[in-house]
């Protein structure tokens, strides 16, 4: 799921994770006071949280092919797909995006590992109460290992479908994937799938390679495995963080406006520091990177609090890492140091947001917790 290094981790985990206005932002204060409040537990390899636009019920992705719904205080399946998922290491269900219409048209489209171990992206129809098996497939492709497989598949304020994929694996990019315009791995990839209801998605013209060279899909390049990024609801902020090589991890952020095309440096770089020698063409350092001191490993991306309940947290960009359970806050208008919010007694597989705006953790050991102020 993170990198190599974590995936033999990660095997033998027991079954059981347009333009917007800016808004002024604060520094949490130093006694601001957050805690966990349980929402559930007993998932078995839980890697998200989601909510449809609109809110409701909580949806929790398990990485063995399952969702589980949420509702009046029980459970119940709302999809199994693990009759055609890969699940273990890196590779799994890894991302659920509700359309934004979902409300109307009932679509959801579903990130997920192949039983030939690649990638597939595929769109299904579904009520809140359950969810028909995927019938469209929206996006396949090959992966050469089985680590670095990406996560992340979300609808941006644009409308468009936004997928994450790292570099195809090995350690180091060895085959250069990261920093080629040419191909799909080591990308966020943005797509069309509203233009083209009868086919396949094809990549949204706008795209900054669509006319002039190029893989007409990519979006941002230069990421080794961007395993959660979000868009930030206030701003359009895109907020990407990037799972490291052996000493750094890293935090990006791509202001709404000036995310075509952006190079954030994989393989030439990791965090802030030199990997390899070559170009990496326009390159948009992190604006915030952690060593693996103190047990760290691997950065768990997170979202920028837009919620009301815990008013002293407004306008922070909330992450972690995975190894270490470590939370941080980071002011998301001007990124400089972060604040250590909690740690969590868990592997630190994912953050959810609801439609609130308010922020939620997922254990990958089975727990989901919703971030809470404390007494």
């Amino acid at each position: 799921m993170h990198k190599a290094a974590l995936a033999l981790g990660l095997l033998l985990l027991p079954a059981l994770s347009g333009c917007l206005g800016k808004e002024p932002t604060r520094t949490p204060p130093s006694d601001l006071a957050i805690t966990l409040e349980l929402l559930a537990d007993g998932f078995e390899t839980p890697v998200g949280v989601f909510q449809p636009p609109g809110g409701g019920d909580l949806y929790v992705l398990e990485q063995v092919g399952r969702v589980i719904r949420l509702h009046d205080g029980g459970r119940s399946t709302w999809l199994d797909v693990r009759d055609i998922v890969r699940s273990g290491g890196e590779q799994g269900l890894l991302g659920l995006a509700f359309h934004p219409g979902f409300a109307e048209n009932g679509r959801y489209v579903i990130h997920y590992t192949n039983l030939d171990g690649d990638t597939r992206l595929a769109e299904g129809r579904a009520t809140r109460e359950s969810a028909g098996e995927p019938d469209r497939e929206l996006f396949a492709m090959g992966q050469p290992y089985a680590n670095h497989n990406g996560g992340t598949v979300t609808f941006g304020p644009d409308g468009r479908l936004y997928l994450g994929l790292g570099d195809g694996g090995g350690a180091g990019d060895p085959r250069g994937h990261a920093q080629s315009k040419d191909i799909r791995l080591g990308k966020v990839l943005r797509f069309d799938v509203d233009s083209f209801p009868s086919g396949p998605a094809v990549p949204a013209a706008g795209n900054p390679f669509y006319e002039r060279g190029g893989d007409r899909a990519i979006w941002v390049y230069g990421v080794r495995n961007p395993w959660r990024f979000s868009f930030d609801r206030a701003t359009g902020d895109l907020w990407v963080a990037d799972v490291g090589q052996n000493e750094w991890e890293e935090v990006n952020v791509l202001r709404s406006g000036r995310q075509a095309g952006a190079n954030l440096g994989w393989d030439k770089f990791e965090g802030r520091q030199r990997f390899e020698q070559g170009d990496a063409p326009g390159h948009v350092p992190p604006v915030h990177v952690y060593s693996h001191a103190g047990g760290r490993c691997s950065v768990t991306g997170g979202f920028v609090y837009r919620g009301s309940a815990i008013p002293g947290l407004a306008g922070q960009y909330v992450f972690g890492d995975y190894c270490s359970g470590e939370v941080w806050a980071l002011d998301a208008a001007r990124p400089r140091e972060a604040h250590l919010l909690l740690r969590v007694d868990d592997r630190l597989a994912s953050f959810g947001e609801d439609a609130a705006g308010e922020l939620y953790v997922v254990g990958h050991g089975g727990s989901v917790h919703r971030l809470v102020a404390a007494d």
